[in-house]
């Protein structure tokens, strides 16, 4: 009976008697467009913990390291402020670039603060139980404070597939017309002090960088490492981003011929200082900071929060963007 039916309902669709239903559609696809975060937040550096994304960033008026959590890296909520005093040994304001790492039965926050002594932008560790914090910064001391060549900034925690840890920064050489570095260096097990020797990886000798390279973050792609970081003047359109492959966690590195591989484009100027991110579902993508093409340099909106695939053509990455249109939420 099921077959004769079946046979009869086309012979009528055949004869125009009836309207056969429309094929089921697939499910869309949810999009989201940039910037992601429409308020100042540079120096974007973020980790997952228990299905949240937690996005720390540089200081605004009110906040030394101002937070924004996210579900899916896209919808952003600011969260308060991770680090509500700064060390002993710093001084409240100019409160950069901070990332956080897992570590010591907890969670460490590098962040770049002012040295009351060497009256230079040195580097911090602070601790809390949670991502959210507050974080603390109990040490009489910086961790790293290059003072003679310019101060230390920028710093990015690193764990390699062995479980060991490793700190990467920024000598502060352009605040005193000095050439710019990237140092990397073994940090100890409860990621609180550097143990080991202190290795220059990068220096700033590329056109495209002009006198500061900065913001670099170690990544190990298909058993590959890779240390991204950006260049040039970070309040103009020339400001891009760049990557060398390392032999080791202390290189040496090779800078890569196709650099800079994220640039201004007629959307977003002056894009860089990036964090990339692996979602649980295996996608690479990249934050980062970028100005309104028209409001470069602005306190507002200031440096909004871009954020886009990285794909891997032959082993070496590729930034698909500045995108401006609308493109898949990641998985």
């Amino acid at each position: 009976m099921v077959r004769i039916g079946v046979v009869l309902v086309s012979l009528l669709v055949l004869a125009g008697c009836t309207t056969p239903p429309p094929p089921e559609s697939e499910p869309a696809v949810p999009t989201f467009t940039n910037p992601v975060f429409l308020e100042n937040f540079p120096d974007p550096g973020a980790v997952l913990v228990d299905g949240t994304w937690y996005a720390y960033g540089t200081n605004n008026a009110t906040q030394n390291v101002p937070i924004l959590t996210s579900p899916d890296l896209v919808t952003w909520t600011p969260a308060g402020d991770a680090l509500p005093t700064v060390g002993k040994w710093a001084e409240r304001g100019n409160t950069w670039a901070p990332e956080v790492i897992a570590g010591d039965g907890g969670y460490l926050l590098y962040y770049t603060a002012r040295s009351t002594a060497a009256g230079r932008q040195c580097i911090g560790v602070a601790y809390a139980k949670s991502p959210a914090g507050p974080f603390a910064d109990d040490a009489a001391e910086p961790l790293i404070c290059q003072a003679d060549e310019g101060g230390s900034i920028d710093a990015s925690p690193y764990r390699d597939a062995d479980g060991g840890l490793w700190l990467y920064w920024k000598n502060d050489g352009n605040a005193i017309g000095r050439p710019t570095h990237l140092y990397g260096s073994r940090l100890g097990a409860d990621g609180r002090s550097l143990t080991g020797k202190t290795v220059e990886l990068l220096t700033n000798d590329a056109p495209w960088e002009n006198h500061v390279i900065e913001a670099p973050q170690m990544v190990r792609h298909d058993g590959r490492l890779f240390l991204f970081y950006s260049a040039n003047a970070f309040d103009q359109d020339v400001y891009a981003m760049g990557y060398a492959e390392c032999d080791g966690p202390l290189g040496p590195c090779r800078k890569a011929s196709e650099n800079p591989i994220l640039k201004s484009s007629p959307a977003a100027a002056g894009p860089g200082h990036s964090f990339l991110v692996t979602t649980p579902g295996g996608e690479t993508w990249l934050l980062y900071h970028a100005w309104p093409p028209d409001a470069i340099g602005s306190v507002t909106p200031g440096r909004q929060l871009w954020l886009d695939r990285v794909e891997w053509p032959g082993g070496r990455p590729v930034v698909q963007g500045p995108t401006p249109d609308p493109q898949s939420v990641p998985r």
